[in-house]
């Protein structure tokens, strides 16, 4: 069955349906939700919260748009007003928790390339990552994660947060601006 068909079904009640809709875009809402808010924890309660909120809506969903832009609308929103809720922004931290208990294992030749000075220095660079997110506005974070992890275009992006493509390219070019500068100050990134 195709995405709207799928959606009709569900429309007309058939857990199955919205069963397969939410099997079908579960990953890339986690992701969504997962970095914007950067905990794990934070990202699964959000992401079955935007589904519950679909459930409950679908039958205000009109295919106007694709029912996954729909639920990257629906998705953003419930983390924007997790985030000022629970006003974390400032918080914010992506803490990677890699402990694989196989340090006792001396047989193995270990691989160069997961060396563990390129694994801090990835983790390292991953958590300024996060944090030079973290330091952006909700919309400005939101905008530039679509953009950015999730590949929408301009337009997906107008039309999934409802705002005129101008907006978003504008609020995608201070985000970009912004966190160079966070970047830059935290010695994270220097200039060419």
């Amino acid at each position: 069955m195709t995405e709207q068909e799928l959606v009709q079904a569900a429309q007309k009640g058939s857990q199955d349906a919205f069963a397969r809709l939410v099997e079908q875009n579960q990953g890339k809402i986690y992701n969504l939700c997962y970095r914007m808010t950067g905990n794990p924890e934070d990202a699964a309660d959000l992401t079955q919260e935007a589904f519950l909120n679909a459930w409950r809506g679908l039958s205000r969903f009109s295919f106007q748009s694709a029912f996954s832009t729909w639920l990257y609308r629906l998705a953003t929103n419930a983390c924007i007003d997790f985030l000022r809720r629970e006003k974390r922004r400032s918080a914010l931290s992506m803490t990677m928790e890699e402990e694989d208990g196989e340090e006792g294992r001396e047989t193995e030749i270990p691989d160069q390339r997961y060396s563990p000075e390129r694994e801090l220095e990835r983790k390292e660079v991953h958590r300024a990552l996060q944090k030079g997110l973290s330091s952006l506005s909700p919309e400005h974070r939101q905008v530039l994660l679509l953009r950015e992890t999730q590949g929408l275009s301009y337009a997906e992006i107008a039309q999934c947060l409802s705002l005129e493509e101008g907006t978003v390219k504008s609020r995608i070019a201070r985000a970009r601006i912004s966190l160079k500068d966070y970047l830059q100050k935290t010695g994270n990134f220097s200039s060419p």
